[in-house]
């Protein structure tokens, strides 16, 4: 299990989290540089893990990175800097942000809260308030809580794509052996035309 702390972020600190990875990732493609997340907010403080995902508003849009852990013992604020760094960088999606792509990008934080190992992973997998993240032996892979809402996937679909992602095969998420973690929390998000963020 995870050491992460219960973290029920206001709309004010889902909004600072997105500002702030914004704030990073403009840093590190601008300027090669590490954000610091300097003055935090109090709830930045708590040692618990946070995701990053950029997506493309061009044309029918794509994933350009998508970034970060569950499992960390690091203070959140910092958590969010290293995975909007993480996946502006070619380590994500195959290549790194270019500075022309900044203004036509969404950026979105997933901020975990909890996190659950599930022995069975259908039965208690609810679509639109879980991550999930797949481990099975070397392989590891998981998937962001608002993919499946996104795409029309089910339960099934959603486990499946997870394991596929670890390089696994798509019914692992079926095997004893298979580790399935449930990751609950919050995804605060830039809206494509520009306006306040909004909570997912």
């Amino acid at each position: 299990m995870s050491e992460a702390q219960t973290v029920q972020l206001s709309y004010d600190d889902g909004a600072r989290a997105v500002e702030l990875a914004r704030e990073a990732v403009e840093s590190f493609v601008r300027h090669g540089q590490r954000e610091q997340p300097g003055s935090m907010r109090e709830a930045f403080y708590a040692r618990t893990g946070a995701f990053v995902r950029l997506e493309s508003t061009r044309g029918r849009g794509r994933l350009r990175g998508c970034a970060g852990a569950w499992e960390t013992s690091d203070q959140l604020g910092h958590a969010i800097v290293e995975a909007a760094i993480k996946a502006a960088s070619d380590d994500s999606c195959g290549s790194e942000v270019e500075p022309k792509e900044l203004d036509n990008i969404t950026v979105s934080v997933f901020v975990v809260s909890n996190t659950v190992l599930t022995n069975d992973p259908l039965a208690d997998l609810k679509i639109g308030t879980h991550g999930v993240a797949v481990d099975g032996g070397n392989a590891h892979g998981w998937l962001y809580p608002t993919v499946p809402v996104e795409n029309g996937w089910s339960g099934a679909e959603f486990l499946s794509r997870a394991c596929r992602k670890a390089k696994l095969s798509p019914t692992a998420w079926e095997d004893d052996d298979t580790m399935v973690t449930l990751i609950e929390g919050q995804v605060f998000r830039e809206r494509a035309d520009g306006g306040a963020v909004e909570e997912l």
